[in-house]
C-alpha cells in the first residue's frame, strides 16, 4: 500500500508534540474484534533519525505504522507528526510523508513508469511540468530504470517492492515509513535499499523502517523500538541500548584453570576461549571482574569488552517479556 496525500482539510486545531519529534505517539491502544493489538505504545521519534521498529509477527508493528499514517484509527490515544494532531492534519502532513505500507499496490498492466506517472499527477508537492523528471530519478534511484516500460502484473515481487518504494520517494519527503521493504530482494537488492536509507539520512530525513532483518537494522539505524505482543518493550538510541544490554569480557590469562576457579568462587559465568575466558557480567561491572581477579592472583594480561549485538538484545528482550 502507497500513500499519499487526503486533500481534504478536516477541521480542528494541530497540538505542538515536543521539541525535536517527528513522529509521536501517546497511549496509543487499538482492539479488534476483543482483540488488543496495540496496548498503550508511547512512540518518540526524533527528527533526522532512522528509527528501527522491531517485533516477532503479530507484534502490533504494521497496526502501528497504519495509526501512525492515519490509516486506522486508534481504539484510545493519539498520534503527531510535525507537532500536529493525526487524523485532523492529515492533509497538512501527509503531502510530507512517503510510505511504504503492507506491500505496494499498482494497477496491474501499465508499466512501472505509467504507474508513477499516474501518482504523480496527483502528487501535492510536484509540478506536472516536474513529473518526468522526477519519476525518471526515482525510477534510477531504486534499479528500476531499465524495467520501467514493462507491466507491472510482469514484475518480481522485489522488483514491487523497488517501485513502491520509488512512489513514495517522487519528492523529498520529511519523514519515510517502510513496512518491511526488503521483503523479496536479493543481498544486491538489500543492500541497495540500505543505500537509499542512508541517502535520506544524509539529506535530513526522518525514517522508519519496520523490518525482521536485525543485520539490516543494526547497519541502517540510529534508534530502535522493539515491539512484543502489542507493547513496546523497550526503545533509544541504537548505540545506548546495545551498551545498556548484557555484556561480555574476553579475559587474557597464561592461567586460566586459577581464572576460573576465582571466577566461579565469586559468582562469576565464564567459558574458555583460545586466549582465555569469555566471562558474563551480568548487572556487575569490569572493575570489579578484574579486581577479583588480581586479588586471586591471576596474571591478567588484556581485558576486552564485547558489546551485545542486536540479535541477542532482541531475543532478551522478547523471551523476557515471552516468560
Amino acid at each position: 500500500m502507497t500513500v499519499t496525500a487526503i486533500v481534504r482539510e478536516p477541521a480542528g486545531a494541530a497540538t505542538p508534540a515536543a521539541p525535536g519529534l517527528a513522529a509521536r505517539t501517546e497511549g496509543l491502544r487499538k482492539v479488534f474484534r476483543g482483540t488488543v493489538a496495540v496496548d498503550d505504545v508511547n512512540l518518540a521519534v526524533p527528527d533526522g533519525a532512522v528509527l528501527g521498529l522491531l517485533g516477532p509477527n503479530g507484534s502490533g508493528k504494521t497496526t502501528t505504522i497504519r495509526m501512525l499514517l492515519g490509516l486506522t484509527a486508534p481504539t484510545a490515544g493519539h498520534v503527531e507528526l510535525f507537532g500536529h494532531r493525526m487524523p485532523e492534519a492529515a492533509s497538512r502532513v501527509l503531502p510530507e510523508v512517503g510510505a511504504l505500507v503492507e506491500g505496494p499496490g499498482f494497477h496491474p498492466y501499465l508499466s512501472g513508469r505509467g504507474n508513477l506517472f499516474r501518482l504523480a499527477a496527483a502528487e501535492p508537492l510536484l509540478n506536472s511540468r516536474d513529473a518526468d523528471r522526477a519519476v525518471s530519478e526515482a525510477l534510477d534511484r531504486v534499479g528500476l530504470s531499465d524495467a520501467a516500460n514493462r507491466a507491472y502484473k510482469g514484475y518480481s515481487l522485489g522488483m514491487k517492492q523497488r517501485l513502491g518504494l520509488a512512489a513514495a520517494l517522487l519528492v523529498p519527503r520529511r519523514l519515510v515509513v517502510l513496512d518491511e521493504p526488503t521483503n523479496g530482494l536479493d543481498p544486491a537488492g538489500t543492500r541497495e535499499i540500505r543505500q537509499v536509507i542512508g541517502g535520506l539520512r544524509a539529506a535530513g530525513t526522518t525514517v522508519i523502517v519496520s523490518s525482521h532483518l536485525l543485520a539490516e537494522i543494526e547497519a541502517t539505524c540510529t534508534h530502535v523500538a522493539v515491539m512484543n505482543k502489542g507493547v513496546v518493550v523497550a526503545q533509544g538510541p541504537l548505540r545506548e541500548l546495545l551498551s545498556d544490554g548484557s555484556s561480555t569480557v574476553d579475559v587474557s590469562t597464561s592461567d586460566t584453570a586459577a581464572a576460573a576457579a576465582v571466577l566461579r568462587d565469586n559468582g562469576f559465568a565464564a567459558q574458555p576461549i583460545p586466549e582465555g575466558l569469555r566471562v558474563e557480567l551480568g548487572d556487575r561491572d569490569s572493575a570489579e571482574l578484574i579486581r577479583q581477579l588480581v586479588l586471586g592472583g591471576v596474571p591478567v594480561h588484556e581485558a576486552t569488552r564485547r558489546r551485545g549485538g542486536l540479535e541477542e538484545l532482541f531475543a532478551t528482550l522478547t523471551e523476557e517479556e515471552r516468560g
